[in-house]
């Protein structure tokens, strides 16, 4: 039996979006900024798309990247939670096609006396604020 339009939840991933921010809790991380990574999984139905070959029918993951960069950008956040946050918002804001997110900060360079590659803060958002 065919697959129709509802019975998937496809995605669009974008994986490793590097933007410098000025974003934390220290005031020298607001003055100088650093490195951030983001990761953003956006689900929503591909099935149209896959049979049209179209890029009108699909959302652009340009397009879901100067969302994200404007939205990632737009000020200095305390915490990576509200960062992460305001690129939900944004993104789904923007896309209606967009069922549910998953977003992903990353911040390699935290002010942590440790050994690590990148502490994180990861969400998962629908259209109703909720975790997926």
């Amino acid at each position: 039996m065919p697959f129709s339009e509802g019975d998937a939840m496809d995605k669009i991933i974008v994986n490793g979006l590097k933007l410098y921010a000025y974003h934390g809790v220290n005031p020298e991380e607001k003055e100088d900024g650093q490195l951030f990574i983001l990761d953003i999984t956006a689900f929503l139905s591909l099935y149209v798309p896959c049979q049209t070959d179209m890029v009108e029918n699909t959302v652009s993951y340009a397009k879901i990247i100067k969302t994200a960069r404007r939205a990632f950008l737009s000020g200095k956040f305390d915490l990576l939670e509200k960062a992460a946050q305001t690129v939900a918002d944004a993104v789904l804001n923007e896309f209606s096609e967009i069922k549910a997110l998953k977003i992903t900060v990353k911040k390699p360079q935290a002010p942590i006396k440790a050994d690590f590659d990148y502490v994180a803060v990861e969400i998962e958002r629908n259209r109703n604020g909720v975790a997926v």
